[in-house]
């Protein structure tokens, strides 16, 4: 599906030790800013214990779970909507993205600089807000201006488009990102057309210290208080452990060193199911003796749609799907027993799919 989650923040705030734990590209880390030039891309894998326990039944020659895209962009500073630092880079690099990763610093260590000389993540926030609307702003009043001849004329699309930049551009002058402008009932593709930078969902992530990872700090706090009418999720993380946990070799030695930290599972699982949700997706699986598989599909999906992620002619050529659903799968223990037990549903073109489907299609070409 070509999905990508792109990870901002200010210089030196742990972005590129969070990629190379999330990914297996190695971006160079140093205690310097503008470590990260170009911006380095990693495929990740979504952790998803449902495949893997769809592969112990089945038994497949291939197991291939789902994946995201992780961009580490060039961190900005101020001025960057002009251009000073890496801004013109940094703001084309976010343009291709389908959401945001924004890392804040939470933690204090005088051994690690700060681009601003103090550790304060709700301004760090506010830098980058005001970077990417003012980046905005620019681009809504020249869309405005091409548009307001149009809008004055009978022209209905024109004054659709023009009234929906008029309330971007409201919002935006006051200090708002363009996201919080945007209703339930604005079309998709108008919002998307104009490719704004504000308008993409954001995921806060608090890079904190070891003695915060599970508790979090008054950094952390601060960040969801200014946050709390932004409708987005904060998650806590904690960098350098992340960096130890995939340095080790194995599975039991990761499991040892969670349980030592009193964690569950590595920061980093919560951090891509979160961009996951972020991006509104959800996961189906197909699961034969070749092959168990998971599909990245858009929550809302229909059969057909589900279907074209795999081949575009098995879109076109839809006749119906056969769909189980995972728990029904995993109780009953096979596909062949799910059958006999009356729990295999025959689906048409309007079925919408539900996370966790264990489908198979019918296609004619």
């Amino acid at each position: 599906m070509g999905l990508k989650c792109g990870i901002v923040g200010l210089p030196n705030v742990g972005k590129s030790t969070l990629f190379n734990c999330l990914s297996n590209a190695k971006a160079q880390s140093a205690n310097f800013p503008f470590c990260t030039i170009e911006p380095n891309l990693g495929t990740i894998t979504v952790p998803d214990e449902r495949l893997n326990k769809l592969a112990e039944l089945v038994k497949p020659q291939n197991v291939v779970p789902t994946t995201v895209e992780i961009v580490d962009i060039a961190g900005l500073v101020k001025g960057a909507s002009k251009g000073e630092g890496l801004g013109n880079q940094f703001l084309a690099n976010i343009r291709e993205c389908d959401a945001i990763l924004h890392v804040l610093r939470c933690f204090d260590d005088p051994n690690v600089v700060h681009v601003d000389g103090s550790v304060d993540p709700v301004r760090d926030k506010e830098v980058i807000d005001t970077e990417l609307q003012l980046k905005d702003l620019e681009t809504v009043e020249q869309r405005m201006k091409k548009l307001k001849t149009q809008a004055t004329t009978e022209e209905k699309e024109a004054k659709r488009r023009y009234a929906f930049l008029e309330r971007v551009h409201a919002a935006l002058l006051q200090g708002k990102s363009a996201r919080t402008a945007v209703e339930t009932n604005d079309d998709p593709a108008l919002v998307n057309e104009f490719q704004l930078l504000t308008t993409k969902p954001v995921l806060y992530v608090c890079n904190v210290d070891e003695a915060s990872a599970t508790t979090g700090n008054a950094h952390v706090e601060k960040v969801k208080e200014a946050v709390k009418d932004e409708h987005a999720e904060v998650i806590m993380v904690t960098a350098a452990i992340e960096a130890e946990i995939a340095g080790l070799d194995t599975p039991e030695e990761r499991a040892e060193f969670l349980a030592d930290m009193g964690l569950k599972e590595p920061g980093v699982n919560k951090l891509i199911r979160a961009a996951y949700q972020l991006l509104k997706l959800q996961t189906y699986f197909t699961a034969g003796v070749k092959e168990v598989r998971a599909w990245t599909i858009h929550v809302g999906d229909t059969g057909p749609q589900a279907a074209g992620v795999i081949h575009t002619d098995f879109e076109k050529g839809f006749i119906r799907a056969e769909v189980i659903a995972y728990n029904d799968f995993v109780t009953l223990g096979s596909e062949a027993a799910c059958r006999a037990a009356g729990k295999l549903r025959v689906e048409g073109k309007d079925y919408v799919v539900q996370d966790g489907d264990v489908m198979h299609f019918l296609f004619n070409v």
